[in-house]
């Protein structure tokens, strides 16, 4: 009603003290609808009137995600932005390196950039689990619209979700349904696939399966690696999620969110270090090559080789992590017997299959990773074997 009146005497009918004519009331109908799309642009009228910026939490804890939080930031800070930051939700910081005791504990790379930004403490909430009852509190008293979440990795329960009035946006680095779970873009790349993605999707209890607004597909040359591949498609999600954020504040994004499908869904379960083992008598070149893209940073892929040194009777074993590789078409039948050819800038190892896999870069015990030809220059008259 106070729109109505607002608009109505801005006619040139009201102002004068007359009953509107047709051609007035039509001028009026239009002033509250220009007036009612910009409130839905650039925030929401609260019940005296008054226009303010949505409030938006966002949710995430290790490095890959405070790069998005920076973006959000930002977005946030600018002059014609539809929305706020009110709150940053993180993990409670973890003890880092070695020796540190757990009353040293470091916050998390989220919850340290929103310090640093000049979010307030009190708007920086680190619950250790998403359903505890002060942690919920605080929320509902922020009058939340929105929640935004990348790799915040809680379990987020229904009363949370029931929170935001307009729901919960997930950005999830793959191409849903396809890897939903804990690791999409180790799983994507250690399966070899040929394209992943990532997906900004509305979040449900049952988890990564909710109606999918937004993916952007990435194809796959064969030669990235985990850490880098999701940094990338978290800078592609959170500017895909900046480009859907006037249609989610105007209300019409949910339903245009697509429901997921679960013919193709495929589960990404957490990697283990276990994972990273190399056996090349039992796995391919292919598979080895897959597994040293996808476990590259965290777990790691390592790899027992036998050297024996010119003039000794035995060989001793060396443990080397492996940290960049690539399959090979060429190789010496003569190696049939698990020999390694040890050119001057490479170790090219047979695998199972027949394949070949060419060892480009390399970390021995004790130092920090290298050539593979600074390697090779250390054991140089060596017989390397698998």
């Amino acid at each position: 009603m106070r729109a109505t009146a607002r608009a109505t005497a801005s006619t040139p009918e009201a102002r004068a003290g007359a009953t509107p004519t047709r051609a007035g009331r039509r001028r009026a109908r239009r002033t509250v609808t220009r007036r009612t799309t910009t409130t839905r642009a650039t925030g929401r009228e609260d019940a005296d009137g008054a226009t303010r910026k949505r409030r938006v939490v966002f949710l995430g804890t290790p490095e890959c995600a405070k790069e998005v939080l920076a973006r959000v930031l930002d977005a946030a800070e600018g002059r014609e932005s539809a929305f706020e930051v009110a709150a940053v939700v993180s993990q409670p910081g973890r003890p880092r390196g070695r020796g540190r005791k757990s009353d040293e504990a470091a916050p998390s790379p989220v919850a340290e950039l929103a310090l640093r930004r000049g979010m307030a403490e009190d708007r920086v909430l680190c619950p250790e689990k998403a359903n505890e009852e002060w942690f919920l509190d605080a929320l509902r008293a922020l009058d939340v619209d929105l929640a935004v979440t990348a790799a915040y990795g809680n379990f987020l329960p229904q009363k949370f979700l029931d929170i935001p009035k307009l729901g919960t946006l997930n950005i999830h680095p793959s191409l849903l349904p396809q890897w939903r779970g804990a690791a999409p873009v180790q799983r994507a790349l250690e399966s070899g696939q040929s394209e992943t993605g990532v997906s900004v999707a509305y979040t449900v209890l049952k988890m990564d399966a909710g109606p999918v607004l937004r993916q952007v597909t990435r194809p796959l040359k064969g030669d990235e690696k985990a850490p880098d591949l999701l940094t990338e498609l978290f800078e592609t999600g959170v500017g895909a999620l900046l480009e859907e954020l006037p249609s989610v504040f105007a209300g019409d994004a949910a339903a245009r969110a697509v429901p997921q499908s679960e013919e193709t869904l495929s589960h990404a379960a957490k990697v283990s270090p276990e994972e990273g083992e190399l056996d090349f008598t039992k796995q391919s070149a292919l598979e080895c090559h897959n597994k040293v893209r996808a476990f590259a940073g965290w777990p790691g892929t390592k790899a027992t080789l036998k050297i024996k040194a010119n003039g000794d009777e035995e060989s001793k074993e060396v443990v080397l992590k492996i940290i960049t590789t690539r399959v090979s078409a060429e190789g010496d039948e003569k190696a049939a017997n698990g020999q390694v050819e040890v050119t001057k800038k490479l170790l090219r190892v047979p695998c199972a299959g027949g394949g070949w896999l060419e060892v480009l870069e390399v970390q021995p015990p004790g130092k920090k990773a290298m050539p593979a030809n600074a390697f090779i220059n250390g054991i140089k008259g060596s017989t390397v074997f698998i």
